[in-house]
């Protein structure tokens, strides 16, 4: 249990419940069309306010072990990463082989900026 409150492991544990505060805020709101878009606004907004009590932590404790580079490295894989669950069991939206070809190609470069 140790390990989970590590400085390597705790950010990107963080950065995952950050950004799934955050897809929802960015992307809940389109299952909700009929709403009027300042509704939309205000939710994503209040949302957003529990993402950043998850963010600036992680961040800030990862940069003990990490370059501000990788942590944003580790923040964008994991969007990606959260995003592709949420289109698919959130919106119903497929996706398909273009998208996991650009993920991919997105994780390649990632492995470059933790490359020793």
């Amino acid at each position: 249990m140790a390990v989970l409150f590590s400085p390597k492991i705790l950010p990107i544990l963080l950065l995952v419940a950050s950004n799934v505060f955050m897809t929802f805020a960015w992307y809940g709101h389109l299952k909700f069309k009929m709403s009027p878009l300042w509704i939309a606004v205000m939710a994503s907004w209040g949302i957003a306010f529990f993402e950043y009590w998850l963010a600036v932590p992680a961040n800030r404790i990862g940069h003990a072990v990490y370059s501000a580079a990788e942590l944003k490295t580790i923040q964008e894989v994991v969007t990606l990463a959260v995003f592709a669950v949420f289109s698919v069991l959130f919106l119903k939206e497929a996706i398909t082989w273009n998208h996991l070809i650009g993920f991919a190609l997105i994780a390649a470069g990632a492995a470059f900026i933790f490359r020793a």
